[in-house]
């Protein structure tokens, strides 16, 4: 037992509290946030908040599914069980997860525009559900289906598997068998949704600065610029952290070097994360109606009982 504790890399001790110190209340407040749902249906009947929940019911299965098995691998510096079934599992949550969750985003950075300059389309159902609801649904399902042809019915070398990096290594299978199926998955299910977020949401901002300058076509503000801060607060997250690992993932790609590789397993890979672990913590600022109803039952909690007796005079 002392050999596994000595053998545990600082790196990996000081991230494991730090994810599993994030993980917990991240969780406890996904959890209010389908309650205040469940409680108060009338507001999803706002299309943008039905995104939302979308988006925070993916990043919830990340919590509760891939954060584990991320923890669990950080505690003792290895993969337990190291079998390869399990690291297919890990592979195909957490590729399926990532792809859904900067999917979403970048669907709703385009819809984003519709929502504030053109409201009335998605008035009608059928153009709700083909310019809305659909690409949602595309969003999980795509991921979904790539990643179980790709990873669970896609064969594999068992001796590919290395039990002692994060996800297994995360370059078996088709990442080193298939090099068209590898470039594919790199560039439409990771680089794409990150471009679309950028370019959408700089689009957005110069059509809203341009917007709000024609007086003649003011938009009701105080709606629309929750909907746009919302959005953009999203997006920040996803770039902060995508962004370096797709610099890294360029610079392998032109000249590989072990230096960059070790500094991209141990400090930049795992900057995704925190877009699970910090996104619920987001909607605090994100859904002013949820913390307004926080509050009030924190306040309820609170409030004093009242004590009922009798004066004797």
């Amino acid at each position: 037992m002392e050999t596994k504790i000595q053998s545990i890399r600082p790196i990996h001790r000081i991230k494991f509290f730090m994810f599993l110190s994030l993980q917990i209340p991240s969780s406890i407040l996904s959890l209010l946030i389908f309650i205040f749902f469940l409680k108060n249906p009338n507001h999803l009947r706002k299309l943008q908040n039905q995104a939302l929940l979308v988006l925070f019911l993916i990043n919830f299965i990340q919590l509760s599914v891939n954060m584990p098995m991320v923890i669990h691998f950080l505690r003792f510096s290895r993969i337990i069980p190291s079998t390869g079934s399990y690291c297919r599992l890990w592979m195909f949550a957490e590729s399926t997860l990532d792809a859904s969750n900067a999917i979403t985003v970048a669907v709703m950075s385009i819809q984003r525009h519709t929502l504030i300059f053109h409201p009335t389309i998605l008035r009608a159902l059928t153009k709700r559900c083909v310019y809305y609801y659909f690409p949602l649904l595309l969003s999980t399902v795509y991921p979904l289906t790539f990643y179980l042809a790709t990873v669970v019915f896609y064969p594999c070398d068992p001796s590919q598997w290395n039990f002692t990096l994060n996800m297994c290594g995360d370059s078996t299978c088709y990442l080193s068998d298939n090099p068209i199926l590898a470039t594919f998955d790199w560039i439409v299910n990771t680089g794409l949704p990150i471009f679309t977020i950028i370019l959408a949401n700089l689009a957005l901002m110069i059509r809203v600065v341009k917007q709000k300058a024609r007086r003649q076509q003011a938009l009701p503000w105080a709606k629309q610029r929750r909907m746009t801060i919302q959005l953009l607060s999203i997006a920040s997250l996803y770039l902060a952290t995508w962004i370096p690992s797709i610099t890294t993932g360029l610079m392998q790609q032109i000249n590989a070097s072990e230096y960059i590789y070790e500094f991209q397993e141990d400090y930049i890979s795992d900057l995704t994360y925190f877009i699970c672990l910090l996104l619920p913590a987001m909607s605090l600022g994100l859904l002013p109606d949820f913390t307004k109803w926080i509050w009030k039952h924190f306040r309820r909690l609170q409030r004093p009982t009242n004590v009922v007796g009798t004066t004797v005079l």
